[in-house]
């Protein structure tokens, strides 16, 4: 069986036959003696058509041409958006940085006001294992500013830890929270004294014990404050340690235990206060 042929009439072949048939009409107007209305006539039927497909494809043509600048224009103002976006968004972040890093200044302004009798150097913690938050840390003030080791550090409204090592321009601190630290301390509100300790099963909730309270007139409640007491021979007196969450007697019921919520936020800590003054020239002993 034969396969019919298809023949694809193109616009550009259209174009050509009614151009010549355009002239073969007017040809024809000028040599025959037809009334030039049936020439017309004829060229009308012919022309209108056509110049009808040719508004009708210039209408198309200038409409998708229309719509990709349209659809250019949009992804434009689009990608102007995004960045107007990405610059909003970064000018956020710096924002919210400069605003905790105001709000802790503020709170190292209100400490150093808080324990005014006593010289101190503000530090910042350079070095700090995220995975041991409650060992040992390094700050950027050492001998050449003046500090030793065993001078009290203190942070985020009350006592961190103390230097246990120095360097020209480095110091280690050793965090309340760490297992081997060991206060001497008192209950503020009645002077009743007590041992605050670092302990490993309470490092995750981020507690400390205290024991050996002497509480005789069953006084000392939980909430109370605990500071650091004029016994110590490391610690100066009267320096907050934290707030007393849980409280038992001892099996020999003559002295209790418990936990203790430090002030200090020891896994958040950034900048630290140290005071220049060890205990043993300090007058309290």
């Amino acid at each position: 069986m034969n396969k019919k042929r298809k023949y694809n009439l193109k616009s550009k072949h259209l174009i050509v036959i009614m151009t010549l048939v355009c002239i073969s009409l007017m040809a024809l107007a000028a040599n025959t003696a037809a009334p030039i209305e049936q020439v017309r006539s004829a060229a009308g039927y012919l022309i209108v058509p056509f110049q009808k497909g040719i508004n009708y494809v210039g209408s198309w043509i200038g409409d998708q041409t229309s719509g990709f600048s349209d659809a250019r224009k949009l992804s434009e103002e689009n990608e102007e958006l995004e960045q107007k976006v990405a610059d909003l968004t970064e000018q956020n972040s710096e924002l919210l940085q400069n605003q905790d890093e105001l709000k802790r200044l503020q709170e190292m302004y209100d400490l150093d006001k808080e324990y005014s009798e006593y010289e101190k150097i503000g530090a910042q913690i350079i070095s700090q294992d995220p995975t041991n938050w409650y060992e040992s840390f390094v700050i950027n003030k050492g001998s050449a500013d003046g500090i030793e080791v065993d001078m009290n550090v203190i942070g985020d409204g009350g006592l961190v830890g103390i230097v246990t090592a120095v360097g020209d321009d480095w110091a280690t601190v050793r965090p309340l929270i760490d297992d081997s630290s060991n206060v001497s301390a008192q209950a503020a509100s009645t002077g009743d004294t007590c041992i605050v300790a670092g302990d490993l099963t309470l490092t995750d909730e981020g507690l400390l014990q205290f024991f050996q309270l002497s509480d005789k007139d069953d006084k000392v409640q939980v909430g109370d404050k605990i500071v650091t007491s004029n016994v110590s021979d490391k610690f100066l007196k009267g320096i907050l340690i934290g707030y007393i969450s849980e409280i038992e007697y001892d099996s020999n019921h003559l002295t209790k235990s418990g936990t203790i919520i430090p002030v200090a936020d020891f896994r958040h800590l950034q900048e630290v206060l140290v005071i220049k003054e060890l205990k043993q020239t300090g007058g309290e002993e």
